[in-house]
């Protein structure tokens, strides 16, 4: 019973995803802590799979006075976000640790 409480004290929370937040050229996602990471540009679209947890989410954008949208949904193997236009997309991302969580700042311009 001992051995039990000192692992859980021992054992970090999951990665969860905190919010979402719109900002002028893309996106800023928050989590607890930083999770891994995978990103890529397909067919025009920016995708980034996080082995996090969280809820599934959606929401618009403007970039250049244009929708984009994006959405975050559960996949096998994390959070999937997903920015899309009807014109190709480019991104950008960083993150960095702030106000004790960790923030990663997704920019988009048109190709």
């Amino acid at each position: 019973m001992v051995g039990l409480m000192i692992g859980r004290l021992t054992t970090p929370d999951p990665v969860a995803l905190q919010q979402v937040e719109v900002l002028q050229d893309g996106v800023a996602v928050w989590f607890n802590r930083e999770p891994q990471l995978h990103g890529e540009h397909i067919d025009g679209a920016v995708a980034l799979l996080f082995n996090a947890q969280g809820q599934a989410q959606h929401g618009e954008l403007k970039l250049n006075g244009k929708d984009v949208r994006w959405r975050v949904q559960r996949s096998d193997k994390g959070l999937l976000l997903n920015l899309l236009a009807a014109r190709p997309l480019h991104g950008q991302w960083r993150g960095a640790t702030q106000d004790g969580r960790w923030r990663l700042e997704v920019s988009l311009r048109e190709e």
